[in-house]
């Protein structure tokens, strides 16, 4: 065997590092993607800005919408910042903030035990299903009328109304990823030996984790939805009812402010969802440098 090709595999080694050096410093240009992609949303958003800004200073009527009384983006951050230094800031996203949480956790377990056991048992899935088929189309608006008979306190009510609207994307996102479980895998893990529980734990779960994730993500922000919806009803505090306080006192500029404030807290409460998710699936990553 001559001495090249045994230098050979000892290049090919080298050579590998060197390869993912280059894509870290972007020479081979992929890293620049990410940057160019970031480059196009800012001036997607900056455009939508400026449409807005044109739209309401200009008054802009066009028959079936007018913006004659839409504030302009100017007067809106003004609005905002005059609430960053308002201590009422605090006490409507604490609000909240505890109340999705609390619904959402919630949600979260008793969507993943019953849609595993919906997946995984036919039983399970023709006593569970039809009656949660049935409740599922409500809107939450329709639960707040029963949710305040039922329950003695209206934080409790929003906290419920909160739970609802979470439970059904995590519960049948769940439902998708243990039906989807391979098997062949089952099988294999049934022929070793491994008991009902251990195939739940080492297989079943695994493979459904990226459907739980997702189904999580889309469950916070439709929490959002229904608790700025019961906020708005039955509240005191909070960043619904911060907006519907703002509408009943006109005072539109805070109307906006509340709107973007819900949609900033909904994106990034969604955006924590995955993170942990991609924390709790590390073999996912096993393909990016």
């Amino acid at each position: 065997m001559s001495a090249g090709a045994l230098e050979a595999p000892g290049a090919t080694l080298a050579a590998r590092p060197d390869a993912k050096e280059r894509r870290r410093d972007g020479r081979d240009g992929h890293a620049r993607l990410p940057l160019r992609r970031l480059a196009i949303r800012a001036g997607a958003l900056g455009l939508g800005l400026l449409a807005w800004h044109l739209a309401a200073s200009q008054k802009v009527d066009l028959g079936l919408v007018t913006f004659g009384n839409v504030p302009a983006p100017a007067e809106v951050a003004r609005a905002a910042w005059s609430l960053a230094q308002s201590p009422k800031l605090g006490a409507h996203v604490g609000a909240s903030l505890a109340r999705v949480l609390g619904g959402f956790l919630g949600a979260l377990a008793l969507g993943i035990a019953l849609g595993l056991s919906i997946g995984r048992s036919r039983l399970a899935g023709d006593l569970l299903l039809p009656p949660l088929e049935v409740l599922r189309p409500i809107p939450a608006v329709a639960w707040i009328p029963l949710a305040i008979l039922m329950f003695p306190s209206s934080e409790a009510s929003m906290v419920f109304i909160t739970f609802t609207g979470a439970l059904f994307p995590i519960l049948l996102n769940t439902v998708h990823g243990a039906e989807a479980a391979s098997p062949r895998l089952v099988a294999s893990a049934r022929s070793l030996g491994a008991g009902r529980a251990a195939i739940l734990r080492e297989v079943v779960i695994p493979a459904a984790l990226p459907s739980i994730v997702t189904g999580a993500a889309i469950g916070m922000g439709t929490a959002w939805f229904c608790l700025v919806t019961a906020e708005m009803i039955s509240g005191q505090y909070g960043i619904g009812y911060f907006t519907w306080e703002s509408y009943t006192l006109q005072n539109y500029d805070d109307i906006v402010v509340g709107m973007l404030l819900i949609g900033l807290l909904g994106m990034g409460s969604s955006v924590a969802v995955r993170a942990l998710g991609r924390l709790a699936m590390p073999w996912t990553r096993g393909g990016r440098a």
